[in-house]
């Protein structure tokens, strides 16, 4: 029975589940595969630390180099999360020493995913990154094997749990965006810092790997149109119900005119929708592709239980001898592809405004839409007469992006505007 020795590098709340989830199974593995799978070792950066899991001592490596130039280590996951640094430094040299990598790192994956392919192609071995995206939904496998032959035109989706969970919590609850940043906070959902789950830059990680493996060309690094949920109050979300519309935060990717057109925005979603109706931390991915039609994938999007389970996934595949090309196909048959020019994008727009209540106001509002072209579909004026203010909120009908952008910065100018316009997308 061949010994493959495993080097996890990484031991949080994921790297402590997948250490026991592989302890649990090795046997199963062994009598199946006929492997004796093995951890050999740990990189942890303070072997002290008390951890929910009990583990030897003599498996901690606090120089995680050491631990991936160790011979008897065959594959290594890669659970430290930077996009350069150490997570690169690691993988670069496990790959070159022809180990098999596992990761569940987006970050890293979208920012060198090219570089770290062809290291992995050129000495044969494989570089997984399943948990990387959607946590426990198959999602990447999907694409690379199950959809392999169909043309995929657009993928779109809810990618973010902790996003999702404040934006269903303050529907439900009708506490504000800080209230319920707090409570996912303390339950574990948001990390102490959560900027990146919040800004968008953790969903548009996952929307370029998504976008390379789904039009099968390279990770665009092109700055792309990236907005989150810090401006999204309780007034935008119960207005949005009063509408019969939802808002989520997508990621959405998509071939317009033979361009790439990738972005992140919070979006106003039809109730009657599939999409609107994925709550809480709950992760989503609709794939619209020929001849398969539309398909959909749901489940738990992160947590160290979904994680773990991608990441155990990639260990069986590789396990079974399946080398693979991390993108699906060949390295140098993965093209270049034109960015979409997301100025000419064509959009219905909801607008909300908080203005001074007094004549002319409205008059003026209208008259800088009209400037750049952005017509009325519905106007809602709800007056706050103790404060002689009001909130004043528009439904566009389609009009170009650059016309947007430019309209909500002469609106911040306007002197009885008095905080900056929230804009939301309606999804289409």
């Amino acid at each position: 029975m061949k010994e493959v020795g495993i080097g996890i590098i990484g031991v949080g709340n994921i790297g402590s589940y997948l250490f026991k989830e592989i302890n649990s199974i090795k046997s199963e593995i062994n009598k199946n595969l006929g492997f004796k799978i093995k951890i050999i070792g740990v990189a942890v950066k303070n072997p002290k630390k008390k951890r929910a899991i009990k583990i030897n001592k003599n498996l901690f490596y606090k120089n995680p180099i050491e631990l991936v130039k160790n011979n008897k280590v065959n594959i290594l996951f890669e659970l430290i999360g930077m996009s350069d640094g150490i997570s690169k430094k690691v993988v670069e040299i496990a790959l070159i020493n022809k180990k098999h990598v596992i990761t569940a790192n987006k970050a890293l994956i979208s920012k060198h995913g090219e570089y770290l392919s062809k290291l992995a192609e050129k000495n044969n071995v494989n570089l997984e990154f399943e948990a990387s995206v959607g946590g426990g939904i198959p999602v990447l496998r999907t694409i690379k094997d199950g959809l392999a032959t169909n043309k995929i035109s657009k993928v779109v989706g809810i990618l973010n749990g902790t996003s999702n969970y404040i934006l269903t919590e303050m529907e439900k609850t009708r506490k504000s965006f800080k209230e319920v940043l707090l409570k996912s906070q303390k339950l574990g959902l948001a990390e102490a810092n959560p900027k990146f789950d919040l800004d968008g830059s953790d969903v548009l990680s996952k929307v370029k790997i998504l976008s390379s493996l789904a039009f099968k060309k390279q990770i665009s690094l092109k700055k792309c149109l990236k907005e989150g949920i810090e401006n999204i109050d309780l007034k935008d979300i119960e207005m949005a119900r009063n509408l019969n519309l939802r808002i989520k935060l997508l990621g959405i990717t998509e071939i317009i005119n033979n361009s790439l057109f990738e972005r992140v925005h919070t979006s106003l979603v039809p109730d009657d929708n599939y999409i609107a109706n994925i709550d809480g931390a709950m992760n989503a991915v609709i794939l619209k592709g020929v001849p398969v039609g539309e398909s959909v994938l749901q489940g738990e999007g992160a947590g160290p239980g979904p994680t773990s389970s991608a990441l155990m996934s990639d260990l069986l595949s590789i396990l079974r001898g399946n080398i693979k090309y991390p993108f699906g196909i060949p390295n140098n048959k993965r093209y270049k592809i034109k960015t979409y020019n997301e100025d000419l994008y064509e959009n219905s727009l909801y607008l909300r405004l908080e203005v001074n209540d007094k004549p002319g106001v409205l008059s003026d509002l209208t008259k800088i839409l009209a400037k750049y072209k952005i017509s009325i579909q519905r106007l809602i004026q709800i007056p706050d007469k103790k404060n002689k203010k009001a909130t004043i909120v528009i439904i566009t009908h389609k009009c170009l992006e650059k016309n947007s952008i430019s309209c909500i910065n002469n609106l911040n100018k306007n002197k009885n505007v008095l905080k900056n316009p929230v804009l939301i997308r309606l999804f289409a």
